[in-house]
């Protein structure tokens, strides 16, 4: 994993915003989940200098055989959480406090007001509020540091999880909006869903189909499987997970031209009762109108028609504590190049 930390990025409430661009316990997380640049890895939370990492766990499970192959698209505006509240150790807490604030009272660079708003801060966490960053109480809570979602990290309702940090007692519900959950959590791994490449057989093949005769579109069942990734955070005594699954309802085909029928009509083509989508062309399809498919009404001439297969997914997510529910559903399309010719006729 790799973690950059960056001037002004850092943010808190109640004191000078220079000071509180370096305030640790509210720093955000600047680091890919998936570990190192790729998504859906493994991540266990962290401290590099005064940048604090997110202890989010995802683990993703994508059918046998496929690789990762783009973002997952919602179909509606829905977004998962810009940034959430999770748990810090007592130890963890004051190593990046101490070292945020050596960093500012021994920079030259930083004025006066910065060291001194520095200073209050720290004085909070060690002899007003709080002593000695709670050390004497480490098994009984944690100190909720905001992080952001490493998904939205430029986006700017990223930085809203601003509020110091507070200790919290093991068992007690945080005193904050977007507290890290199993539903914030399945949220998380919505963004996280690594979605399979999915090419949709065609009868003729590609390159041989003919204007004014059926296309048949088919989807095994076999290759036609739900994916999961879930979601885990153990910190602070706080141990809950969501698992977060996009299952595949139904493909929707385009034919990249308006010179075509699509059958059905509407171009979408629902799941079989057995996982599979349309019917596999066989020796007796010839003449007959495929349950999924196109027909072609002109020929591509010297080009192709980019043919698009959209798959919709539908989403839901179960807790470690029962809970459960869905989330938006997302499509995930792919294209392939048709080249349609026309019927050539021999004179005698």
């Amino acid at each position: 994993m790799h973690s950059v930390r960056r001037s002004g990025r850092w943010l808190t409430a109640g004191a000078t915003a220079t000071a509180l661009a370096l305030i640790p316990g509210t720093a955000f997380a600047e680091k890919d989940p998936g570990g190192g640049g790729t998504r859906g890895g493994n991540t266990s939370g962290s401290i590099n200098g005064n940048t604090i990492t997110s202890k989010v766990r995802f683990d993703p499970q994508l059918p046998a055989g496929k690789t990762q192959s783009g973002d997952f698209h919602a179909t509606s505006n829905w977004t998962p959480p810009a940034c959430w509240y999770e748990p810090m150790s007592a130890a963890e807490f004051k190593a990046v406090s101490e070292a945020s604030y050596t960093s500012v009272v021994n920079d030259p660079a930083q004025p006066s007001y910065a060291k001194s708003s520095m200073a209050e801060l720290k004085k909070i966490y060690t002899e007003t509020k709080y002593k000695d960053y709670n050390l004497d109480q480490a098994d009984k809570g944690a100190f909720w540091v905001g992080v952001q979602n490493p998904n939205r990290k430029d986006d700017l309702a990223s930085f809203s999880c601003s509020d110091l940090p507070e200790w919290v007692p093991n068992g007690t519900p945080p005193p904050v909006r977007n507290a890290i959950t199993p539903e914030v959590l399945a949220q998380a791994a919505y963004n996280q869903l690594d979605i399979p490449t999915t090419t949709v057989t065609l009868a003729p093949k590609p390159e041989n189909i003919k204007v004014n005769l059926a296309t048949w579109v088919y989807h095994d069942r076999a290759e036609f499987k739900p994916v999961k990734v879930t979601a885990s955070l153990s910190a602070g005594g706080t141990n809950i997970s969501a698992t977060t699954t996009a299952r595949p309802v139904s493909l929707h085909i385009k034919a990249g031209t308006s010179d075509a029928q699509l059958h059905p009509g509407s171009g979408d083509c629902a799941i079989n009762t057995d996982g599979t989508i349309g019917a596999a062309y066989s020796a007796d399809s010839d003449g007959k109108a495929p349950p999924c498919g196109l027909t072609y009404l002109r020929s591509s001439g010297n080009g192709s028609y980019t043919l698009e297969a959209s798959i919709t997914w539908e989403v839901s997510w179960t807790g470690s504590n029962g809970q459960d529910g869905n989330l938006p559903s997302g499509t995930f399309s792919t294209t392939q190049n048709v080249i349609v010719q026309e019927i050539q006729a021999v004179n005698r």
